[in-house]
């Protein structure tokens, strides 16, 4: 929980702090990037750390992990500029990249499947309490202190986690011979690395049919189908092909990665509907989708009681139905509406998020043993990733495409638009969200019946 705290306060202490940091540092035209590099460094590394893990243990990848993140955080706080503060961001994210993926596999390793929902839902309500944390946080560091103190929070945080593991937590790994699949690793990072590159960078820094896109994703295609003919031949592939045959796993990874889509299209959008068209505080716009971060641990904590009667599958469909009827609800908030109305709308969707998310996660762990529970661990979450990038693709191109419309085809800033371009524009990503919500249902259904789940009741800490 200290672990996965420094993850989720710095996922919402940033955001408030933005005016400080460019006040100080200057460019504001790259501060986008100090979001998009962060993004991109932990989406890339997720699976290695997770494959690493199978091979050394948990807590040496863990421990590294939390190292980079506590170095990025140092080296933030001390820059001069905003390209050396987007470098030392990357360094956030290369930490970051380890420490998600770890927490879960070790919550993997240490308790059952019926054991495994409740613990997970104290972590997920890390992310809840966090969500207000955040940015209140970061109001007081950059009004009073300075925006500097957002990244040096971090440092005691960070330094009582990785004491708490060194001191506590204790794994038997036995150390055999392996041989490191480093071309896959290699292809695997560069091919994620342009392809997330294009779909966060797609449409912004550069139009979807220019040269310079064309050219990032034809790149990426050739560097991942590359790293499918060197895994076919590796002896120890960075990610076994047989993760993409097993029907639990690929709708396990399928309904992460559309999670991923809805949450990144949700938090974009939803404070800034309620800052710019309902006419709310920043604070009180990033507590409105913080009202989906609050619904999400509580379902969370309790889906374990209903996928150990009802299946994972039939959980997770729930979760997809709650999903559906808070996006419907999500569809009726207007420019008359008041804020409550649209943070319902959010609590209802995060809990048919953590009916979702904690099953499909769980039926992924129990599906394997210990020696590969890492690897698809960081599989599952870098779906996520790779479907928050192409949310940003996909919920960009639609605001975008609606703003142009009311504007003759120009392109301002989302913040400078009127609250009558923004309403009908904003209300268009809402209606991506209810096609999201549909394609959810798909997902999910992908996973196997309650008949053919594999679940290990008596799975234990061993190596």
């Amino acid at each position: 929980m200290l672990s996965v705290g420094l993850v989720a306060i710095d996922a919402t202490i940033l955001a408030t702090a933005v005016p400080s940091v460019v006040e100080d540092l200057g460019g504001f035209s790259q501060f986008p990037w100090l979001f998009s590099v962060y993004l991109l460094a932990q989406a890339i590394s997720v699976p290695l750390y997770g494959k690493f893990s199978d091979i050394v243990g948990r807590k040496p990848v863990m421990l590294v992990g939390i190292a980079l993140f506590l170095l990025g955080s140092v080296l933030c706080g001390a820059a001069w500029s905003m390209l050396s503060l987007i470098i030392f961001r990357a360094v956030q994210g290369l930490g970051a990249g380890a420490v998600l993926p770890m927490s879960m596999t070790i919550i993997g390793d240490l308790y059952s499947v019926a054991e495994r929902s409740k613990v997970q839902g104290y972590v997920a309500s890390v992310w809840g309490a966090s969500s207000v944390v955040g940015p209140t946080l970061g109001g007081l560091f950059s009004d009073h202190l300075s925006w500097r103190w957002i990244f040096f929070v971090n440092v005691p945080i960070g330094l009582a986690a990785a004491v708490m593991l060194v001191r506590r937590f204790r794994e038997d790994v036995t150390r055999t011979r392996h041989t490191i699949d480093y071309a896959g690793a290699l292809l695997l990072a560069a091919g994620a690395s342009l392809l997330i590159l294009g779909l966060l960078e797609g449409g912004v820094e550069w139009e979807w049919t220019s040269t310079t896109s064309i050219l990032v994703i034809a790149a990426a295609v050739v560097l991942l189908a590359g790293f499918v003919l060197v895994e076919r031949r590796a002896a120890e592939p960075i990610l076994p092909l047989w993760v993409f045959q097993r029907r639990v796993l690929n709708g396990a990874n399928a309904s992460s990665l559309v999670v991923g889509v809805l949450l990144i299209g949700l938090t974009s959008y939803v404070p800034l509907y309620a800052q710019r068209v309902l006419g709310t505080s920043a604070l009180i716009g990033g507590f409105t989708v913080a009202a989906m971060t609050l619904g999400w641990p509580i379902s969370a904590a309790i889906a374990g009681r209903f996928y150990l009667r009802i299946g994972f599958r039939n959980t997770a469909l729930m979760g997809a139905a709650f999903v559906v009827a808070g996006v419907g609800v999500l569809l009726t908030v207007t420019g008359d509406s008041s804020v409550l109305h649209l943070a319902a709308a959010c609590f209802v969707i995060g809990i048919g998020l953590g009916f979702i998310a904690s099953p499909v996660l769980v039926a992924a762990q129990s599906s394997v043993d210990w020696a590969t529970r890492g690897m698809v661990t960081g599989t599952n979450m870098f779906a996520r990733s790779v479907g928050s990038a192409l949310g940003i693709a996909a919920f960009g191109a639609i605001a975008n495409g609606a703003i142009a419309r009311r504007t003759s085809g120009d392109h301002p800033a989302l913040e400078q638009l009127p609250a009558h371009i923004l309403e009908p524009s904003i209300h268009q990503v809402f209606v991506g969200a209810a096609i999201i919500g549909a394609v959810m249902i798909a997902a999910v259904a992908l996973l196997p019946g309650k008949s053919r789940e594999t679940t290990r009741q008596d799975d234990t800490f061993a190596g």
